[in-house]
């Protein structure tokens, strides 16, 4: 058996379609444009690819696209104004703060700055909170996309078994509690788990999101499985030049996983498209509009 690749560059530009139909929709309607802005804090060459792309897809979507670059060795107090502004910002109906931030600036701190309402990374306290309690919210974007790749295969997820590999504020807490909104049985685990490979071998579901390439064996996998690979890690090539994968190893899985995501081409792809979706929810929730159909 050969696992069917989940491509998510096509569903993420699928999801940028509906998103931009939505936006259409409201600017019509409501002459509401939805305003996304982005601050990022120093030079760090995958940060300013990472914002480039964001600006560019936020515009496609027709969207207002605001871009703040502050210096490395920026003042706490200075970047905490320039939030406090933004929250002010008629404009503005999201706010993302690239992280990570040099380690003189409190992270902590900045995220609980930001207004709710606009935290379009779905980090703010309160943000957390509503979700663990199973009210509306702002969710992070990489748990968001997980949830919409995993239903291009299941078209329902209550009662199958999954396990979240990952306990990060960012991936695995928020996705654990997507996956309950869903009914789906949860399991997290982490690189410190007993017999992780006997959890991961009863579950329909894997969520690979701990950070170590290619932890996750395909003998682990339960057959016919679906598998997402959340994981980014950069490996020495045979040419000298660096290859990306995951946290899965990606060929043995492919053997054995009934469906599987691709690195790069698969998670990476969506946290984008939902951080318009976001966006566009945060701007429809701030004027009192229903929830866009995306």
């Amino acid at each position: 058996m050969t696992a069917r690749i989940i491509d998510g560059k096509l569903i993420a530009a699928e999801l940028r379609a509906r998103v931009a139909d939505e936006v259409a929709r409201v600017q019509h309607a409501h002459r509401l444009t939805p305003g996304l802005a982005v601050v990022l804090v120093g030079s760090d060459p995958a940060s300013e690819v990472y914002v480039r792309s964001k600006h560019k897809q936020t515009q496609g979507a027709g969207m207002a696209s605001f871009e703040h670059v502050l210096p490395a060795d920026v003042e706490q107090i200075e970047l905490l104004a320039l939030i406090a502004r933004l929250n002010r910002d008629p404009a503005v109906h999201g706010i993302l703060v690239q992280l990570p931030l040099p380690k003189s600036l409190d992270t902590e701190k900045v995220i609980n700055a930001i207004d709710p309402a606009k935290d379009v990374d779905g980090l703010h306290p309160s943000n957390a909170g509503r979700l663990a309690a199973g009210l509306p919210a702002l969710s992070p974007c990489t748990p968001l996309g997980c949830i919409i790749l995993t239903k291009s295969v299941h078209a329902s997820l209550q009662g199958l078994n999954a396990i979240v590999i990952g306990r990060s504020n960012l991936v695995g807490r928020p996705l654990l509690q997507l996956l309950l909104n869903e009914n789906a049985t949860v399991t997290i685990a982490h690189s410190r788990s007993r017999d992780l490979a006997q959890l991961c071998a009863r579950a329909d579901l894997v969520y690979a999101a701990v950070g170590k390439a290619e932890m996750v064996r395909g003998n682990w996998i339960k057959p016919g499985a679906t598998v997402i690979d959340v994981g980014i890690n950069r490996l020495p090539g045979i040419d000298g030049k660096a290859r990306l994968v995951g946290d899965v190893a990606f060929q043995e899985a492919l053997n054995v996983a009934g469906a599987i995501t691709p690195v790069p081409g698969g998670v990476g792809q969506m946290t984008v498209a939902c951080l318009l979706v976001n966006t566009l929810r945060a701007a429809c929730a701030i004027h009192g509009l229903p929830p866009p159909k995306v």
